[in-house]
């Protein structure tokens, strides 16, 4: 009897180098699995089942874990604020983890030898789904051709050639890796540190050269609402995903530091990450306090980092998810947003708490909390160190 192999499958050229390795060279009973965390259409989803089947597969699983992408991970993004070096929002690396939770966790309900993926050894894929797989099913043996052979492209389609799938493997000019929290563009110019990437890398062009003013309605810190439409937020992210993209907006190159210790550059484009997020800082601008605020940014960018990192299981980021969930409480109200061609504009916000509204007193106006002699009493209390720190500098 065949011993079984979970193949975490995409349909690209490595997961289905690795559908037939597994088969025909190491005699395993090979079963594939995609993970739809919100990137793919139905008719992607039946192309790469047609071609799992055709490749070898025993059995084919489309396993949608969107719900849970924005449960349990998306929706905290969004509270904290959270771009990678105040750029990137996480688009796959995120995605990449929960697909690879959802792996293994099949994998052992379905008491699998082994799991296997198509991660080569140079980037930060491996090490998402290694650990997830080491801790979720500690006890299924993890396969990785891709990364253990050190096989080229060319050598996977002569394999495949030789097998007799003599399919069309042309590699695309550019990677993309489409999800909705944003689609990832790696191309020639992105291994450059000087080169951008043209207008046609992007899978959405401009359609639209007027402007649109759109509503946004948060409540506790998610989004509710859509030009006063009540809709469930991964439907909203989908239909401001479709307006932003018809502007174009969202576009920006990312550089940053892989799990490896080596620098990555990669293009994106994220138009609902990017107007979600830049919308709900500025209503928690408005309802959030200071200390919320100062204290809310560190841990926001602990929390992406080690997301980033494949240490979601922590039990630390349960903490950090407490704390970013409880920072939400008055961040409710509309915010307006114009789109443009290429970016956005934030025009302000409607909130029962926002704090500039406040009757206790307003900036640069009369206020009813304190008379000019508490001002001047704070004031020079508040610069008393200062003072004490230049008398010694003059002393010296």
């Amino acid at each position: 009897m065949k011993k079984k192999a979970i193949l975490a499958y995409s349909g690209g050229l490595d997961t289905s180098f690795c559908a037939v390795y597994l088969s025909r060279d190491l005699d395993l009973e090979v079963h594939t699995v995609i993970v739809n965390s919100g990137g793919f259409t139905a008719q992607e989803l039946a192309d790469i089942e047609k071609r799992a089947y055709e490749l070898g597969s025993v059995k084919h699983e489309v396993i949608d874990v969107t719900d849970r992408f924005y449960r349990d991970c998306l929706r905290y993004l969004l509270f904290g604020n959270v771009l990678k070096n105040d750029t990137y929002p996480l688009s796959v690396s995120a995605e990449r983890m929960f697909q690879s939770l959802a792996i293994a966790e099949y994998a052992r309900a379905n008491e699998a030898d082994y799991i296997a993926h198509g991660s080569t050894g140079a980037g930060n894929d491996q090490v998402r789904f290694d650990v997830a797989f080491a801790v979720i099913a500690p006890n299924t043996e993890v396969l990785t051709p891709i990364r253990d052979l050190k096989l080229s492209r060319q050598a996977e389609i002569e394999y495949l050639h030789q097998q007799g799938f003599e399919m069309s493997w042309e590699k695309a000019r550019y990677s993309i890796n489409k999800g909705i929290w944003g689609t990832s563009v790696g191309g020639v110019e992105t291994l450059t540190s000087h080169e951008a990437l043209p207008e046609s890398a992007y899978p959405s062009q401009l359609q639209r050269q007027d402007s649109e003013r759109v509503e946004i309605t948060f409540e506790k810190g998610e989004p509710v609402a859509l030009n006063g439409e009540i809709m469930n937020p991964i439907a909203l992210i989908q239909k401001l995903n479709e307006s932003g993209s018809a502007f174009a907006i969202g576009r920006d190159t990312h550089v940053g530091d892989t799990i490896l210790g080596i620098k990555g550059r990669v293009g994106f484009e994220a138009p609902a990450p990017l107007i979600l997020i830049k919308a709900h800082h500025l209503l928690e601008k408005h309802t959030s306090t200071r200390w919320q605020l100062l204290h809310k940014d560190y841990i926001a960018n602990w929390y992406g980092t080690l997301l980033h990192e494949a240490q979601y299981l922590d039990p630390v980021m349960r903490d950090m998810e407490a704390f970013l969930e409880s920072s939400q409480n008055h961040v409710s109200g509309k915010v307006f947003v114009n789109l443009k061609p290429y970016r956005f504009e934030l025009l302000g916000i409607e909130s029962r708490y926002d704090m500039m509204q406040s009757k206790v007193a307003t900036y640069g106006e009369e206020n009813n909390a304190w008379d000019a002699r508490d001002a001047r009493g704070f004031i020079k209390i508040f610069g008393n160190q200062l003072k004490i720190s230049a008398s010694l500098n003059d002393e010296n």
